[in-house]
């Protein structure tokens, strides 16, 4: 009997990662569910999963959440800035719980991007790997929910605007790398392996034109500076700081960081990464 441990397990990525282990048929008894808050787990209780509670930052608690753990996925910590530290916990109490291997969820080619995300992750990536614990790193791309979610704003103003002109995101819904995660952490000859995962590319005015067609509104793309762009972001409510970060992330967009001609996520899930205009409808849908 393997044991699996998910962090973040009511989060948006890990709830959906529980239930792809469910759907595996992976016995709920087997599963671990990590989480901040054990109020929010009742439901995973209901179900036959353990649940237990612990805090990226408090090493004691996730010594003892990770006791009979075989496979621990680790998904990244939301603070950026203090994700390293975090993290390094993480890593440290599985090696004293004796973890056999951790799978993480990383970013699109970690150790060689300009992303502005990437620094913290190529940095746990060395943590794991110099724990000497066998690892999987799952390189994800872009959630394409960074651009469905935003459906309602974009029908509002009437066009997407963004500064990223015709480069290409690699996205997919957030489920196919919850499905794809659980395979890993499941399956045989995952151990020790890097997958950059990725969706079916698609640009900003194929958005634009998934969007005005599943709504029947007339969306376009507006291409804009990457000065008008922050300015913007400020406009909208967001403090310099934060405005300039996302600016940041458009320009690694608009340079081709978030995108790959990787195949790793369809080989792992075994079927093509959902298409963009399932993925728009869905969310219209919704």
């Amino acid at each position: 009997m393997t044991t699996y441990a998910v962090t973040g397990a009511t989060g948006q990525l890990g709830a959906l990662v529980i239930e792809a282990l469910l759907d595996q048929d992976v016995n709920p008894a087997d599963i671990v569910a990590i989480v901040r808050n054990q109020a929010k787990a009742a439901a995973l209780s209901e179900r036959g999963i353990t649940v237990r509670q612990a805090d990226y930052t408090a090493p004691e608690a996730l010594a003892a959440a990770l006791a009979g753990v075989d496979n621990l996925l680790l998904i990244s910590g939301s603070e950026v800035g203090q994700r390293v530290a975090q993290h390094t916990n993480v890593v440290e109490a599985a090696q004293s719980a004796g973890v056999r291997r951790i799978a993480y969820t990383s970013v699109l080619r970690a150790d060689t991007t300009a992303l502005a995300l990437a620094p913290e992750h190529k940095a746990t990536e060395a943590v794991i790997r110099d724990s000497g614990i066998e690892f999987t790193f799952l390189r994800n791309g872009w959630y394409t929910e960074n651009y469905t979610g935003q459906l309602g704003q974009y029908l509002q103003a009437g066009a997407i605007f963004g500064a990223a002109g015709d480069a290409k995101v690699a996205a997919a819904p957030r489920a196919d790398f919850a499905a794809a995660a659980a395979i890993a952490l499941t399956g045989e000859g995952h151990g020790n392996k890097v997958y950059e995962l990725g969706g079916l590319p698609f640009g900003f005015a194929e958005l634009a034109a998934a969007v005005s067609d599943i709504t029947g509104r007339d969306i376009p793309y507006r291409n804009v500076s990457q000065a008008e762009y922050q300015q913007g972001l400020i406009a909208a409510g967001l403090d310099e700081g934060t405005a300039g970060f996302f600016a940041a992330l458009e320009a690694n967009t608009a340079a081709g960081d978030l995108d790959t001609d990787s195949e790793d996520l369809a080989k792992l899930l075994g079927r093509p990464a959902t298409s963009l205009p399932e993925a728009v409808r869905a969310a219209h849908a919704g």
